[in-house]
């Protein structure tokens, strides 16, 4: 009963929202996020307790005009996302603007292969839709199995259509890791979201002057395959979202690749912080983070009333590897 319900909920929101007017979407999903943030459940408070980190010196009024905002940029995540599907290429074109394209251009016209991560910024599906339509870098990415089937059936499907190449992490005899990485080697593109790690094994960082893990893999790939570490930034502004592709985060020196990846790891998380900093209000973290907060886990769920906006994909044969770009 319960995956019915989840199903045709979701079901409904594709079926439903993406025929209304663009006005009536947005107020409806600003209402949604409003209704969800004057409640103050345990989420919109766990989204503020991470605000705090970013911006220490907020007070009160402060911190809850950001987590207001905070909650309608995740909303609007997910009602974008429900209607992609019929979005024209000129509409997905005139919802992008991006910084620093010419990293990526470089990159894949040496041959070598990148690998775009990402934190739970903007709308990743967004970007990933405009990168392989506008620029036309069909690519790859990996997302956990949810239940039921026919809802990850569906998921799959849907970011297929936008262009993206989707390995599921489980039931396939297929390696993700080795795909991947054949991926690269062949001057392909891979996209990775990596900003929360909840296997336990991840790399330790510092963000924001706290002690985290992220997943090693998007890292661990690039040294591996030699492929360009391009991190990206995405932040809304007004009706259009913007891009930032940072310049290549370049392996260090030395015969250790757990140090080299950890590194590199380090050097990531350093540029997302900087975008979160600049645009706290358009990352999407409504659950524990940080070392300090973790020591009760919680269940991931999925949904635009749920904990995680992405599950996190832990990858077998390396650290935790990566998470899909959607939710």
């Amino acid at each position: 009963m319960k995956d019915r319900l989840v199903y045709s909920a979701y079901a409904l929101g594709w079926a439903a929202l993406k025929h209304l007017p663009e006005r009536a979407a947005a107020g409806l999903f600003g209402q949604i996020a409003d209704a969800a943030w004057r409640k103050r459940g345990k989420r919109v408070l766990q989204l503020e307790a991470n605000l705090l980190r970013v911006r220490p010196d907020a007070d009160e009024a402060r911190l809850r005009e950001l987590s207001r905002a905070g909650m309608r940029s995740y909303l609007r995540y997910w009602m974008e996302s429900f209607r992609l599907p019929v979005w024209s290429r000129e509409r997905i074109a005139r919802s992008m603007a991006v910084e620093g394209l010419e990293h990526l251009t470089a990159a894949m016209e040496s041959g070598r292969g990148s690998v775009i991560a990402l934190p739970h910024m903007g709308n990743w599906d967004l970007a990933g839709a405009w990168v392989a339509s506008h620029v036309g870098y069909p690519f790859t990415t990996v997302a956990e199995r949810l239940e039921p089937e026919r809802l990850f059936e569906r998921f799959v499907a849907y970011r297929e259509s936008l262009g993206m190449e989707v390995l599921p992490l489980t039931g396939s005899d297929v390696s993700v890791v080795g795909t991947l990485a054949r991926r690269l080697r062949a001057g392909k593109l891979v996209c990775l979201v990596g900003d929360r790690d909840l296997s336990e094994a991840g790399v330790e960082v510092t963000f924001f002057g706290e002690a985290t893990r992220m997943p090693a893999g998007p890292a661990a790939l690039c040294l591996r395959t030699g492929a360009a570490l391009l991190p990206v930034t995405l932040w809304y502004d007004g009706p259009v979202m913007r891009a930032r592709i940072h310049p290549e985060v370049l392996p260090p020196a030395g015969d250790d690749p757990k140090a080299r990846t950890a590194a590199m790891v380090q050097s990531t998380a350093d540029v997302w912080a900087e975008g979160i900093r600049e645009h706290p209000e358009d990352w999407h973290m409504l659950q524990r983070l940080w070392l300090a907060d973790l020591a009760v886990r919680e269940p991931a769920a999925a949904g635009p009333a749920a904990a995680e906006p992405a599950a996190p994909v832990p990858a077998p044969g390396t650290e935790p590897a990566a998470e899909p770009a959607g939710p």
